[in-house]
């Protein structure tokens, strides 16, 4: 009997860093979708956004390794899952603390081909809490071929603000907002 595909993805989070439980839950050539498909704006702050085109478990174990090097993770609550045949959506919320640039790092293991750079760090210690929702796909053997995850990225992105005023003029007749 094949998995239920809401217990397969409530297994993926609950070991996003586990190399070996990632390679049996993701296909080998699984899409990863973090945050959005591609802008690189954002990249340039948190490079592990973006889409990732066939990569498998690597992409996921990658990006939640970059995340708890950038974050504390100081909350990260699930608040509903539900599924329909393939397709599973997830809802919640999480609370990160930037990290500061003297704090010692979480332990490291390189996954191989790896590309992150072990020493990009906040220098904030930054705290906000952001909605998530992801959209996965599980196909009839109980793998994970597609997911996307989504947060708030101007909240999260501005844990890392350093300096400066942002302006923005979101509604053609309104006025500007400075942060």
């Amino acid at each position: 009997m094949a998995p239920d595909p809401k217990e397969v993805v409530a297994k993926l989070l609950a070991n996003t860093t586990n190399e070996e439980v990632l390679n049996e839950l993701v296909a080998p050539d699984a899409t990863y979708v973090s945050l959005n498909y591609d802008n690189p704006t954002l990249k340039e702050i948190m490079p592990w956004c973006g889409t990732h085109d066939k990569a498998g478990p690597s992409a996921i174990y990658e990006t939640f390794v970059n995340v708890g090097r950038h974050w504390e993770n100081k909350d990260f609550s699930v608040k509903g899952c539900f599924g329909a045949g393939e397709d599973v959506a997830v809802f919640g919320s999480f609370t990160y603390t930037s990290r500061y640039g003297d704090e010692p790092l979480p332990p490291k293991k390189p996954p191989s081909g790896s590309s992150i750079d072990s020493s990009t760090r906040s220098m904030m210690r930054i705290t906000k809490t952001s909605p998530f929702a992801i959209w996965a796909k599980v196909n009839a053997e109980g793998r994970i071929v597609y997911m996307q995850f989504m947060e708030d990225t101007l909240a999260t992105s501005s844990t890392f603000e350093k300096s400066g005023t942002k302006t923005y003029r979101a509604d053609p007749n309104g006025h500007e907002v400075s942060f």
